[in-house]
Protein backbone atom coordinates (compact mmCIF):
# COMPACT_ATOMS: atom_id res chain seq x y z
CA UNK A 1 0.00 0.00 0.00
CA UNK A 2 0.97 3.83 -0.55
CA UNK A 3 -0.07 6.76 1.06
CA UNK A 4 1.00 9.89 0.15
CA UNK A 5 2.50 11.98 3.43
CA UNK A 6 2.74 15.70 4.83
CA UNK A 7 5.23 15.82 7.71
CA UNK A 8 4.80 18.71 10.14
CA UNK A 9 8.17 18.22 12.01
CA UNK A 10 9.60 19.96 15.42
CA UNK A 11 5.65 19.48 16.39
CA UNK A 12 4.86 19.91 20.40
CA UNK A 13 3.07 16.00 19.88
CA UNK A 14 2.94 13.12 17.67
CA UNK A 15 0.28 12.48 16.25
CA UNK A 16 -1.51 11.21 12.02
CA UNK A 17 -3.90 13.17 10.72
CA UNK A 18 -6.03 10.82 7.73
CA UNK A 19 -7.15 13.58 5.62
CA UNK A 20 -10.17 13.76 2.71
CA UNK A 21 -7.92 12.64 0.21
CA UNK A 22 -7.01 9.94 2.36
CA UNK A 23 -3.34 11.29 2.32
CA UNK A 24 -2.03 11.56 5.94
CA UNK A 25 -0.64 14.55 7.90
CA UNK A 26 2.05 13.50 10.73
CA UNK A 27 2.70 15.78 13.61
CA UNK A 28 6.69 14.98 14.53
CA UNK A 29 8.56 15.71 17.54
CA UNK A 30 11.94 15.35 16.10
CA UNK A 31 13.61 17.93 14.36
CA UNK A 32 14.58 17.62 10.40
CA UNK A 33 18.44 16.85 11.26
CA UNK A 34 20.45 13.94 10.70
CA UNK A 35 17.35 11.81 9.19
CA UNK A 36 15.87 11.88 12.71
CA UNK A 37 12.21 13.15 11.96
CA UNK A 38 12.49 10.17 9.06
CA UNK A 39 12.82 8.14 11.60
CA UNK A 40 10.35 8.88 13.64
CA UNK A 41 7.77 8.69 11.16
CA UNK A 42 8.82 5.24 9.83
CA UNK A 43 8.40 4.17 13.91
CA UNK A 44 4.86 5.76 13.98
CA UNK A 45 3.65 4.63 10.92
CA UNK A 46 4.53 1.44 11.86
CA UNK A 47 2.79 1.60 14.72
CA UNK A 48 -0.16 2.82 13.37
CA UNK A 49 -0.19 -0.09 10.56
CA UNK A 50 0.69 -2.69 13.23
CA UNK A 51 3.38 -3.87 10.86
CA UNK A 52 7.28 -4.22 11.77
CA UNK A 53 9.62 -1.04 11.00
CA UNK A 54 11.22 -2.94 7.94
CA UNK A 55 7.81 -2.60 6.59
CA UNK A 56 7.56 0.82 6.18
CA UNK A 57 9.59 2.41 3.35
CA UNK A 58 10.12 6.07 1.98
CA UNK A 59 9.57 5.33 -1.87
CA UNK A 60 10.47 9.82 -2.74
CA UNK A 61 10.97 12.96 -0.64
CA UNK A 62 13.44 11.89 1.20
CA UNK A 63 14.58 15.17 2.10
CA UNK A 64 10.71 16.96 1.57
CA UNK A 65 7.93 17.74 3.75
CA UNK A 66 5.61 15.68 1.41
CA UNK A 67 7.02 11.86 1.45
CA UNK A 68 5.64 9.04 -0.77
CA UNK A 69 5.35 5.94 1.83
CA UNK A 70 5.36 2.55 0.88
CA UNK A 71 3.92 -0.13 3.75
CA UNK A 72 4.51 -3.46 2.83
CA UNK A 73 1.12 -5.27 4.33
CA UNK A 74 1.74 -8.62 3.01
CA UNK A 75 4.06 -10.22 4.97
Amino acid sequence: MQKKVKVKPNSKQQKIAEQSDGSLTVYLKSPPVDGKANEELIKLLADKFDVLKSQVRIKSGLSSRLKLIEIDTDV
